[in-house]
């Protein structure tokens, strides 16, 4: 059984999902169907239909969800320290040819979200800055090319 890493923050958000379908969606699901079941022929009921297919992807994604809380290896960033890029860590990076400031920080792939600054340990610039330490340049073969980045920063909070 392989264990996931994950920060206490992205393991409290999976809960808190799970607790949100497990006691908000499925009562309102089983209700829609309840309802649909009111309205006679089952054969040729789209609301029916929808209902159930509803829940079957509300069942399978908490039935996700519960399998990555129960293989979570939750790791407390605020316990962590050190100069050296690892999981958890948030890096202030500089890129080389165009000289914007990105902060990243590292987490486990449930609780990814670019958007917000976080990024995959299994992710190409989660895997070249793992290791390394403030000064250090990297080189990351992304989708859209090579990228240069040097590392201003690394912290954990």
């Amino acid at each position: 059984m392989d264990k996931y890493p994950m920060t206490s923050a992205g393991h409290t958000a999976l809960e808190e999902e799970l607790k949100r379908l497990k006691s908000v969606e499925r009562p309102r699901i089983i209700q829609a169907i309840a309802e649909a079941r009111a309205h006679g022929d089952l054969s040729e009921n789209a609301e029916y239909h929808a209902a159930k297919e509803q829940q079957g992807m509300n069942e399978a994604r908490i039935n996700e969800l519960e399998d990555k809380i129960a293989r979570a290896d939750v790791i407390d960033v605020s316990k962590l320290s050190g100069s050296t890029v690892k999981f958890g860590a948030s890096v202030t990076v500089v890129d080389e040819d165009t000289d914007e400031e990105h902060v990243y920080q590292i987490v486990g792939d449930m609780e990814a979200d670019v958007s917000k600054g976080r990024i995959s340990i299994s992710s190409p610039i989660s895997r070249a800055l793992i290791g390394k330490e403030e000064g250090d340049s990297v080189e990351v073969n992304t989708p859209g090319g090579g990228k240069s980045y040097e590392i201003l920063k690394v912290e954990y909070k």
